[in-house]
């Protein structure tokens, strides 16, 4: 299974084309969800560890494209974990309160406290994909010296990159694991999913036509994901990228690369009773068998 997580990673020499989008017959449907259920317990008890140890955040990001199955896959996920200890945000279009800062502010204010898991349904991310498919939104950001799309620099994105490497690095030298998964879905898929979002009422509030118009723009949206992963996959916070075209294998692929890399940090422990209480603790339990 090592052998196969490390197939997910990604290097700044990434193609998009070389990795799969369904990696079934390596992984049955049926093992991913029985291995699902173990690991989900498994990854819920370290949980427990980590909000008691209190040193450590883990910020989990997900990007796919639309159907890709990011909704389903936290919840599935995550299912096991005690809701104090975890926050999920699904980012949005930026609120006109979000506009009036800088294009990370909304990202570094919903971080998660030590002890605690964050999980970001899109992420900061999409300031190097949306708004460089949609260029005109860069615009309502309202930034110094570029007032048209013509305006903005060549190294623009470039400059970005460097920004979102430098915030990562500083959130993980502060404490913070941080997961980065890239939901990697076939074309023919996303249509699969979108007709099934037509065709079945109760799928029906999912289907929005913008869905189509932003289909009709998946080759720029994949060069623009692989030039941010390129970009952006560091030792200190890799990209991996997960064959999604199986709802399932993707949900335990996830899982398991989670849990494989949160059981190598040996200093995450429940902490110890401190030495003023150990030395008190059978007068503190005779005190209360005596009081009922």
């Amino acid at each position: 299974m090592n052998k196969l997580l490390k197939k997910f990673t990604a290097d700044n020499h990434f193609i998009m084309a070389d990795h799969p989008t369904d990696v079934r017959p390596d992984i049955t449907e049926e093992e991913a969800i029985e291995g699902l259920k173990k690991v989900r317990k498994q990854i819920a008890k370290i949980q427990d560890v980590i909000y008691a140890h209190n040193k450590y955040a883990v910020l989990i990001c997900f990007q796919g494209m639309d159907t890709a199955g990011k909704d389903s896959l936290i919840r599935e996920v995550f299912q096991k974990f005690n809701a104090r200890g975890v926050v999920v945000h699904s980012f949005k279009t930026p609120t006109s309160k979000e506009l009036q800062h800088d294009y990370l502010w909304r990202h570094a204010v919903a971080l998660p406290e030590k002890g605690k898991f964050g999980v970001f349904n899109r992420t900061h991310y999409e300031n190097v994909l949306v708004t460089r498919v949609h260029p005109e939104y860069l615009l309502n950001e309202n930034i110094p010296g570029i007032d048209t799309v013509e305006d903005i620099p060549k190294d623009f994105w470039k400059t970005r990159y460097d920004q979102i490497n430098a915030f990562e690095q500083h959130v993980v030298n502060n404490g913070t694991i941080v997961f980065k998964f890239f939901l990697h879905l076939s074309k023919d898929e996303q249509k699969n999913r979108l007709l099934r979002r037509l065709e079945q009422e109760k799928h029906n509030w999912k289907f929005s036509p913008g869905d189509l118009k932003e289909r009709e723009l998946w080759d720029q949206y994949m060069t623009c994901y692989q030039e941010a992963i390129q970009h952006t996959s560091k030792k200190h916070a890799p990209w991996h990228i997960i064959p999604s075209d199986n709802k399932a294998i993707s949900r335990y692929l996830v899982a398991k690369i989670i849990l494989e890399k949160l059981k190598k940090y040996k200093d995450i422990q429940y902490p110890e009773m401190p030495p003023e209480i150990e030395q008190h603790k059978a007068v503190y339990k005779r005190e209360l068998k005596d009081n009922g």
